[in-house]
């Protein structure tokens, strides 16, 4: 197991020049770095590896961040512009020696709309759709896909684990993974320990974040059955620490954070770390 450690707690967008917080990520302790793309022109592969090189780290997963005019669910521009991007990405991901894509990969975050079930069970058949051309890329590349189901404030789409397995089967590649974040299962999993035994070898990556997005540990999350289960079911991925702050404005009113919840973002960071390697390493 690895502990990572999202950028966009630091910056946003993600570039070449962010490349300088390596350093100090491996002083803390941290084995890898979870990089959000939000513009394929932002980072040069090769010179990010570099640097994560000489920093004793590794890109341990991919984030792509799907604008409204990228989504597998919307209009047919829509879906070709967010396959496309996810199979630029994936690109990406060789030169920076990274084989997991994770997050929001069926739509635009915050697309969240009350509509008839026939309506929805026509997007969801969109999406099989258009995730098995992603996959197919992923293989090709020797990478993986891991959906995240998020909150029901920032989509409509896929809240659950359950949900996730479901379209796991539905899209029926190996490559298809799942990715669980506490943050979200506090608000839509009953049991969040028992989620993550029903995921069981299909989780592909995990998020450790506070109830609030702040510091794991120091939040209301009962994170000893959490420990409990990764173990049960073998887990042997990335456990990435992907909290939010107001330091970083477009993140912040895209997470809705509007108020400081701990002292500063590094405390998040190397006190997270150090309250996950105690508790999941027991």
């Amino acid at each position: 197991m690895r502990f990572g450690i999202n950028t966009f707690l630091f910056a946003a967008p993600f570039t070449n020049s962010s490349a300088r917080l390596f350093p100090r990520f491996r002083e803390w302790g941290f084995d890898s770095v979870e990089i959000a793309i939000e513009k394929l022109a932002h980072i040069d592969p090769a010179y990010v590896k570099d640097r994560l090189d000489e920093a004793e780290l590794v890109c341990g997963s991919v984030t792509p961040c799907l604008g409204p005019d990228k989504d597998l669910r919307g209009t047919s521009r829509q879906q070709r512009a967010g396959i496309e991007l996810m199979g630029q990405v994936i690109g990406h991901m060789t030169g920076l020696g990274c084989r997991t894509l994770v997050g929001v990969v069926y739509s635009t975050v915050g697309r969240a709309n009350a509509v008839p079930r026939k309506e929805y069970r026509q997007q969801w058949r969109t999406v099989v759709r258009n995730l098995k051309e992603v996959c197919r890329r992923a293989v090709d590349h020797g990478c993986q896909i891991a959906l995240e189901p998020v909150n029901r404030f920032e989509t409509d789409f896929i809240n659950t684990c359950d949900q996730g397995l479901e379209m796991i089967h539905d899209v029926g590649s190996p490559a298809l993974k799942l990715h669980l974040d506490t943050f979200h299962m506090n608000i839509e999993e009953k049991d969040p320990a028992a989620a993550i035994r029903r995921a069981g070898r299909h989780l592909g990556h995990f998020h450790a974040c506070g109830c609030d997005r702040g510091t794991p540990g120091n939040d209301h999350i009962d994170w000893k059955p959490i420990a409990s289960a990764l173990r049960a079911v073998n887990y042997r991925g990335d456990v990435v620490i992907e909290s939010f702050t107001s330091d970083v404005k477009v993140i912040a009113r895209a997470a809705s954070i509007w108020r400081k919840m701990e002292p500063t973002r590094d405390e998040i960071a190397y006190q997270g770390l150090k309250f996950l390697k105690k508790v999941l390493k027991k």
